[in-house]
């Protein structure tokens, strides 16, 4: 495969999900605006096309082993994979989130005091991120499951389309990453200030360590999980 600037970055980071490091490094969004052209989200991000494109020649010509294709997965098997390694890791990280964010926050937040912000804005996540996958698991992915595994006609369901609450999910995705990105940016990129105590350390590479798995996450469901739903959907109406 060879990437060219008019597939959108869904399509590039679906097809082979080593490119999510390139769009990474060059500040392209893959998982909350993958639908953008690649063209598009180079010019948005200030990145050299033309960079960016050898950069992608480069990983996408290289032997691919070991990388998971999750494209070629079915409904039920990128269900169960979300589920237990991201939502698992979202339940496990997030106490200690809130518990680090506040106690650098009170005490570094007279010198540092984006550090309430950032607080603050951990514990949004939390409250959303809590509510979003409830809502996934009891009711979306659910359904996603009965699509997959439908001999027929798509089984009725209380939201009309499947597109609908995909929808929703978008939007809180796009919340989340939105929320993310100004903690990276309130933090200068996680790094580290020269009178950081450990905590405060730890508390930024933990910090960042969540955002790559939120865009790991989040890519998973917008560019490969709902697009196969949307798909099941048509078939079975």
């Amino acid at each position: 495969m060879t990437a060219t600037l008019d597939q959108t970055i869904r399509e590039i980071v679906a097809s082979d999900f080593r490119t999510a490091a390139v769009f990474q490094r060059h500040g392209l969004d893959f998982c909350c605006n993958g639908c953008r052209t690649l063209e598009q989200g180079c010019r948005e991000a200030g990145a050299d096309p033309g960079a960016v494109l050898r950069d992608l020649d480069v990983v996408l010509a290289a032997p691919s082993a070991g990388v998971p294709d999750f494209a070629s997965w079915n409904a039920q098997e990128l269900v169960d994979y979300i589920v237990d390694t991201h939502h698992g890791y979202v339940r496990g990280a997030l106490p200690v989130l809130l518990k680090h964010t506040r106690k650098i926050a009170e005490v570094h937040g007279q010198h540092h005091p984006e550090l309430r912000h950032i607080a603050r804005l951990v514990a949004r996540v939390a409250d959303e991120m809590h509510d979003h996958m409830a809502k996934e698991e009891r009711v979306l992915f659910p359904y996603i499951a009965a699509l997959a595994s439908a001999g027929g006609e798509a089984p009725p369901a209380p939201f009309g389309s499947v597109q609908n609450p995909i929808r929703m999910m978008e939007a809180e995705h796009q919340f989340l990453g939105d929320a993310i990105t100004e903690i990276r940016q309130l933090t200068g990129g996680y790094a580290v200030p020269d009178d950081a105590c450990t905590t405060y350390r730890v508390c930024l590479q933990e910090l960042e360590a969540f955002e790559a798995d939120l865009h790991t996450h989040v890519h998973l469901e917008n560019n490969v999980l709902f697009p196969k739903a949307t798909a099941l959907e048509g078939a079975r109406s």
